[in-house]
């Protein structure tokens, strides 16, 4: 089976679309498979059997044909999956040419799959510019869906936004979680907090504007806890987000710890060295949050936000500690609780690590995607 992977980022590129698209790729190579990349940025060399074409640069009509033209001498049938989140494409988040090139391929033969991470910009009061930028984006996913053989979700709660711009086609939506991290744990990290010698809670992501208010609002009250634990903040954004913390809080200092920017290879030291890692959303946990699959998959305990996006499997699984993204008191104490029960701790961490293997693994993924 031959597959083309279109992507608006790979490695070395940082984010979650690029570990998501080196995962996929490995996989269906070591599956086995003919695996092509498209990306933009420089040429890159094959990866684990991994063929990458860096050939479509700022996605112009120029970079589109220039990549058809190169993916046209690959054998077919061609397997197309398009990692489609729409401000990723260039032209200012509103690059209808690219989708009318997917849409070319479809009908010239090309299997198309398209992996919804995110759907569309939000109508919403503000700028003219982002009323526009959501519109087109409906425009884009129209003609995204209608080119596509199946479409895969990130989480199953995108259905319904997606739905009404298939326009009555019957075409076959799926679910497909994102997974975390995989690489091997050390022990380096733990080595090095353990002179700590008090309980070290820790959070990965990249302390966005919507989520490390959430993450603020929840350490004062486990900061304040008779636990009185250490907190280690894991990613790119964590030393100026520790920063902005100690502004405010300054009685924190010498408890808060932050590593900066940490390849996906390695977060298992710093991931394992956690006694407890809390990871709060403002529209709840979902399979498409890369930041505590990585949790899950090194059976770390995780306490999380249960919002609308919640699907309904996390209060079914018991693979995490789930409290309601309302109510910052409750999670604090259900932080604090486990913090004091190491028993609890381990058979919540073995949970995560089992659900995880059975749902949400790379192998998994792979499975399902060959098997569609």
């Amino acid at each position: 089976m031959s597959w083309h992977l279109v992507t608006c980022e790979y490695p070395p590129d940082v984010g979650g679309i690029s570990d998501h698209t080196a995962q996929l790729a490995s996989g269906l190579a070591a599956a086995g498979d003919e695996v092509h990349v498209w990306c933009p940025g420089q040429d890159r060399s094959p990866r684990a059997r991994v063929l990458v074409h860096a050939t479509l640069g700022s996605f112009s009509r120029a970079d589109l044909v220039r990549t058809g033209r190169e993916m046209d001498t690959c054998a077919g049938p061609r397997q197309l999956l398009v990692q489609w989140v729409p401000h990723g494409f260039g032209c200012r988040s509103m690059n209808l040419g690219f989708c009318f090139w997917v849409a070319r391929r479809a009908r010239r033969g090309d299997r198309v799959h398209v992996v919804v991470h995110e759907p569309y910009l939000a109508f919403s009061r503000g700028p003219l510019r982002h009323v526009a930028m959501a519109l087109v984006h409906r425009l884009m996913t129209v003609v995204m869906l209608r080119a596509a053989h199946r479409i895969w979700l990130s989480t199953p709660a995108w259905e319904a936004h997606l739905r009404p711009y298939l326009l009555g086609r019957r075409t076959d939506m799926r679910w497909l979680p994102i997974p975390g991290c995989e690489g091997s744990c050390g022990s380096d990290a733990a080595a090095a907090t353990a002179a700590l010698n008090r309980p070290l809670v820790g959070h990965f992501g990249s302390y966005g504007d919507l989520v490390a208010p959430l993450l603020e609002e929840r350490l004062v009250g486990l900061m304040a806890s008779d636990t009185q634990p250490a907190v280690l903040l894991v990613g790119a954004g964590a030393p100026a987000f520790c920063d902005r913390l100690l502004a405010d809080h300054p009685d924190w200092e010498g408890r808060l710890h932050a590593t900066g920017y940490i390849p996906s290879d390695r977060l298992g030291d710093h991931l394992a060295a956690c006694d407890l890692l809390i990871q709060p959303y403002p529209d709840g946990v979902t399979t498409r949050r890369t930041s505590v699959m990585t949790g899950l998959a090194r059976g770390c305990p995780v306490v999380t936000t249960a919002g609308h996006l919640t699907e309904p499997l996390w209060a079914e699984q018991g693979a995490v500690a789930l409290v309601d993204v309302r109510d910052p008191a409750r999670f604090a104490a259900a932080a604090e609780e486990l913090l004091r029960d190491r028993e609890a701790r381990g058979r919540l961490g073995a949970r995560a690590r089992e659900v995880y293997n059975a749902h949400f693994s790379v192998s998994r993924l792979v499975h399902t995607l060959r098997a569609a």
